[in-house]
């Protein structure tokens, strides 16, 4: 399977007693294949999985693999360890889940930010390790730190046949050109994570869109990619209107993603481990913001015969 096109980071729904709510994950899986979704990742930053256990990160995975029942690819990571064998033991787990990628986040192949070396060597020793015919893609991850990829590092890791996506956060239009033209002979594809430069990084060759905003429209994202050599003033409005809905991330994410999942009944609670405060004490006027986001999204959908 392809990894590529609209590739939301998923949301954990949580309990009021922060549990894990499997059954409005099961729903909020759903809920993305039907809005445009060309794969899942689960187990990533937006899943919170600096705050969940291995346990917990493997039944997530699990949960989503079993509830796409094979309609869409399921790629995940969970790799947040600093040790090698607890890398090891982690990204096994994930493997044995059946995920069709294995994500390896790149601040954990370098921890230290040490350079090039480092990262080359971290990443060879996890060869040897992994199972033989584990299929991988790299996740640029903000936290704890963000580690970019260097030229040298992209070409490198393109060389591997079984290194097939590459959620690319250096939100630079120009670096993800680079990488383009790096990767336009291997399997490795380039997705853009960033909603400012979303259309232009598709229509450059970036293979789809994995940002934080796949959590409250990827249908439109999709729409902009199916699109993406349109010149039409209509997708241009569209364009515009989620770079700057994305810039509500600011406001509590991913609690106000999982805000509207409440408000369309997706799953029933919007807290998360990563904000402990009310998103609607802490960021003034956060729903009010969130409704016009919603509202828009829907004009557009009804402009462009969505619903």
């Amino acid at each position: 399977m392809s990894i590529q096109g609209i590739i939301p980071v998923m949301l954990t729904p949580f309990t009021k007693d922060n549990e894990v709510d499997y059954d409005g994950l099961r729903r909020l899986t759903d809920w993305y294949i039907d809005n445009g979704s060309d794969a899942l990742f689960a187990a990533c930053q937006s899943s919170e999985i600096l705050f969940l256990s291995l346990e917990e990160r493997v039944k997530i995975t699990k949960t989503v693999i079993e509830q796409t029942k094979g309609r869409i690819p399921v790629v995940s990571s969970g790799h947040v360890s600093d040790t090698f064998e607890i890398q090891v033991e982690e990204l096994t787990a994930i493997y044995n889940t059946g995920a069709d990628a294995v994500i390896l986040i790149t601040n954990r192949l370098d921890p230290n930010n040490e350079g090039t070396a480092v990262m080359k060597a971290n990443f060879e020793k996890l060869l040897t390790a992994l199972p033989k015919d584990i299929t991988l893609g790299l996740y640029e991850c903000p936290v704890p730190y963000r580690r970019l990829l260097t030229d040298e590092e992209i070409s490198y890791f393109a060389s591997f046949e079984n290194m097939v996506v590459l959620k690319d956060v250096s939100c630079d239009l120009e670096t993800v050109k680079r990488r383009v033209a790096l990767t336009k002979n291997s399997n490795l594809k380039i997705v853009n994570a960033n909603a400012a430069i979303a259309f232009e990084a598709m229509k450059a060759g970036s293979e789809g869109f994995s940002g934080v905003f796949n959590n409250i429209h990827p249908d439109l994202y999709a729409y902009i990619y199916k699109h993406k050599d349109s010149d039409e003033p209509m997708i241009q409005e569209l364009v515009h209107f989620l770079a700057v809905s994305g810039a509500a991330e600011s406001f509590g994410y991913p609690n106000i993603a999982k805000l509207m999942h409440v408000k369309i009944g997706t799953f029933e609670n919007y807290n998360s481990r990563v904000i402990k405060d009310d998103i609607k004490v802490k960021y003034w006027a956060v729903e009010e913001l969130l409704d016009h986001i919603m509202q828009g999204s829907d004009r557009f959908r009804k402009k462009l015969n969505l619903r």
